[in-house]
């Protein structure tokens, strides 16, 4: 049994055909990064995974559970499914501390003395205790999306989703938030959707290259960077490095 199997997942916006029949498996501890051009369904395939928007057609399972079957209850599903967003969605009205105790206070009902102490050992983790009290309008995008890492971690997720993380990111901050995840790489399984080509080629255990919603080809980062079977991947690679900076 794979820890997450995805199963021929079709996708469809109006007219528009997103993803048309993606697999792949993943095992507890992976780390996978999924590159290819914008607008090929790489976001969407992040969120038909959690239900966020269930596919058209297609199954997904998480540990031996159909997380599409309409019988699954999708909320206990969605708790071992951390999420990290483009954009942070921190709640702007909550201290650092926070954001990420609430979903342990009010989901998993923890205690607030507990969930307080499990949230400030994740900021821990991030590297950001001594920002605890602060509000999110007080932090930089980077220690933003940090604090999006350790509400994800605090949930004790079986897997984490990564929607493009460093995007909306100064340059000079994405460095850190790659660090911290980096650093969670063989203990947490990781599903990455990711411009950052230094990220793929150091942590990745396979690169999934994705174009037109398929997966054009997969491998390790050896395989894709140095020996990729299909031109179209060695083209977005080159492209990609150039514009990305060195890989």
């Amino acid at each position: 049994m794979h820890m997450l199997e995805v199963e021929n997942i079709h996708k469809t916006y109006g007219k528009t055909r997103v993803l048309s029949g993606v697999s792949f498996t993943m095992e507890k501890g992976e780390t996978k990064v999924i590159i290819g051009p914008s607008g090929t369904g790489k976001s969407t395939l992040l969120r038909c995974i959690n239900q966020l928007s269930p596919p058209d057609k297609g199954k997904v399972w998480l540990e031996g559970i159909e997380v599409t079957d309409k019988k699954t209850d999708i909320n206990t599903i969605r708790q071992k499914i951390g999420f990290v967003f483009q954009e942070f969605n921190l709640f702007n009205h909550l201290t650092a501390v926070k954001n990420v105790s609430i979903a342990l206070e009010k989901v998993l009902k923890m205690e607030k003395e507990e969930a307080h102490k499990e949230a400030i050992k994740e900021l821990k983790r991030v590297g950001l205790v001594d920002q605890a009290n602060q509000y999110p309008s007080q932090l930089s995008g980077g220690q933003k999306q940090r604090v999006g890492i350790a509400r994800a971690l605090a949930m004790k997720p079986v897997i984490i989703l990564f929607d493009e993380p460093t995007s909306a990111l100064d340059p000079e901050l994405i460095g850190d938030v790659l660090e911290v995840m980096k650093s969670l790489a063989g203990e947490v399984s990781m599903l990455v959707v990711t411009h950052e080509m230094g990220f793929a080629r150091n942590v990745a255990d396979e690169i999934i290259f994705m174009e037109n919603g398929v997966i054009a080809e997969k491998g390790t980062p050896n395989k894709m960077f140095k020996n990729p079977e299909k031109k179209r991947t060695k083209e977005f690679l080159g492209k990609i490095s150039s514009l990305y900076g060195e890989v």
